[in-house]
């Protein structure tokens, strides 16, 4: 698989993503702090060249991205691989080892299709990684001596801003390392939930949800990081009243396959004492298969509890929301914007 080919089979599993990458780094004519000029617009907004990609157009890619980001105040250049050290603001912790030899692999085949972006630092190694680390550890494990990158001056803060920007735009923070980039971003650059929403286009009642996985038990946490239980499945727990509860819960969800809505009935049963609620007078009719996966879709996709009612003759799907700006998001995710 190329890294296309990964690139947009992510892309296509998540539409909880805010704006999406337009939004997120503005085009060079906008002036606004924070999140201005930036040499990410030539490593993320361009498409990757397709298999069999020719030398001369690959040549020519070289050339225009060499001039797109001169005209960005940057370089463009081969860097030796050893003479890079990792972003130290990186807020992604882990690195799938099959999902990193398999980009090995097409590097080693077809040589790296986007450049990294560096910034010049003191020392024996004199650059770091802003953007692109997965790039160049699958560079380095292929064996290549060089790497195609971009040099550009930034701060510590647009780093930290720059790393969880790419790793949103790629789908590849676990829901932890999210919930925890956020609240480092909020203590780092000291705006509100909604300021920082703004800033890289996600609304605020999303970061608020993010955050709260902060709270849960390590144990639990651990279950998420792994994905071993989804962001739906811990945000239902959050809904405990007696949090000591919750491993024990997260545990059951794991060893018995509970659904998003299955976990939500079984906090409301604990909240309640452990008795059956008194609305429900009657045995609930099981929901089918199909319902029931495509609440869980629509949930995660949604980033909000959605809930599927299936009757005799028809059914209705209830998508709850917080306030207007929660309210516009979802509207705007359903048609596609």
């Amino acid at each position: 698989m190329t890294e296309q080919k990964k690139n947009n089979s992510k892309n296509a599993k998540k539409g909880g993503l805010g704006r999406g990458l337009a939004a997120l780094i503005p085009e060079r004519q906008q002036e606004k702090p924070h999140l201005g000029d930036s040499a990410a617009d030539i490593l993320l907004g361009g498409g990757t060249p397709p298999r069999g990609f020719a030398d001369g157009m690959a040549k020519a890619k070289a050339a225009q991205e060499r001039r797109q980001a001169e005209e960005l105040g940057a370089s463009y250049r081969e860097i030796d691989v050893d003479d890079i050290v990792p972003n130290a603001q990186q807020p992604r912790e882990d690195f799938d080892p099959d999902a990193l030899a398999e980009l090995a692999h097409s590097i080693k085949e077809f040589g790296l299709l986007q450049p990294i972006v560096v910034r010049p630092r003191e020392g024996a190694k004199h650059y770091e990684i802003i953007m692109g680390e997965r790039r160049w550890r699958a560079t380095r494990k292929a064996g290549l001596g060089t790497i195609p990158a971009i040099v550009r001056e930034t701060d510590d803060s647009s780093m930290l801003r720059d790393a969880l920007l790419e790793n949103i735009h790629r789908v590849e923070l676990n829901p932890l390392e999210e919930a925890a980039a956020y609240q480092q971003l909020l203590e780092e650059f000291d705006v509100t939930q909604a300021e920082l929403g703004e800033k890289i286009g996600r609304s605020r009642p999303v970061i608020t949800n993010t955050i709260r996985l902060l709270q849960l038990p390590v144990g639990v946490q651990r279950k998420v990081a792994a994905r071993v239980i989804s962001s739906g499945h811990a945000r239902a727990i959050l809904g405990l009243k007696d949090k000591g509860q919750a491993e024990a819960l997260a545990t059951r969800v794991v060893a018995e396959g509970l659904s998003v809505r299955a976990t939500e009935e079984a906090v409301t049963l604990l909240n309640s004492g452990g008795e059956e609620p008194k609305r429900k007078k009657r045995e609930a009719v099981p929901l089918p298969a199909y319902a029931e996966q495509a609440a869980h879709r629509l949930s995660d996709g949604l980033d909000t509890r959605v809930t599927v009612n299936v009757g005799k003759k028809k059914g209705k799907i209830v998508v709850e929301f917080s306030g207007k700006e929660d309210f516009e998001r979802i509207i705007g995710l359903l048609e596609g914007h």
